[in-house]
């Protein structure tokens, strides 16, 4: 269970680097820019399908909510390893 928390800590880390890292340079020549995209996309896409397209007011918001369904993930799979 622990060895999942922190994946998904680690994976949340990595979301945040690549929302950051979208405001200063998005080339994806860049190997670091291009990990973070082939690492996180796969969970940010399904997400920013389902907002309406644009986010709110063009920005993305499928970073926070992905970081939001992993913090209730961690959640009840710490609720349900104290049952």
């Amino acid at each position: 269970m622990q060895l999942v928390i922190l994946f998904l800590n680690i994976y949340v880390w990595l979301i945040i680097a690549r929302a950051l890292t979208s405001w200063v340079s998005n080339d994806l020549r860049n190997p670091i820019i291009r990990f973070l995209h082939v690492v996180t996309e796969p969970v940010l896409k399904p997400l920013r399908q389902l907002i309406s397209p644009g986010g709110i007011g063009n920005i993305d918001i499928s970073p926070i909510l992905a970081i939001v369904l992993i913090q209730v993930a961690k959640y009840l799979l710490l609720r349900l390893s104290w049952m």
